[in-house]
């Protein structure tokens, strides 16, 4: 199972902001919509960082709570790792682990085409295991 199976039962839609929008903003929008994390995308819609709600706890415990007020890209992951909806499961958990992060925008052709989360790929896991199992069971059945 790669990348594209998870977007296709998940869906597309990436929430996106600006890297001059308030992180006040980020975390109305991120509490709003019940995410984790929002990406920062250039006028060009090239995706230039992402931010999530520890990168902006991580900010206020550093400078205060006064840094609201500033822009999102002083805490933004400016370098950011994304992956291909060619990309299978085992390649973004290897990343995800290895990275130590819980989201992963996906990019084709330098665009943002999706976002998908470690939530998603558990949950393909176990509809995954779940079809094998039943697939066992049949063939047990009926052997």
């Amino acid at each position: 199972m790669n990348v594209a199976a998870i977007l296709k039962l998940k869906g597309r839609e990436v929430f996106t902001a600006a890297p001059d929008t308030p992180l006040q903003e980020i975390a109305k929008l991120l509490g709003r919509h019940r995410i984790g994390c929002i990406v920062i995308a250039a006028e060009d819609g090239k995706v230039i960082g992402i931010v999530s709600e520890r990168d902006i706890v991580r900010e206020i415990a550093r400078a205060g709570a006064s840094v609201l007020d500033e822009p999102v890209e002083v805490c933004m992951t400016k370098a950011v790792v994304s992956c291909r909806e060619s990309d299978t499961m085992d390649q973004l958990m290897g990343e995800m682990t290895a990275h130590r992060f819980r989201h992963m925008p996906v990019v084709d052709r330098g665009r943002l085409t999706g976002l998908v989360s470690i939530g998603d790929v558990v949950r393909m896991r176990i509809a995954e295991a779940e079809m094998e199992a039943a697939a066992m069971r049949e063939y047990i059945a009926t052997g």
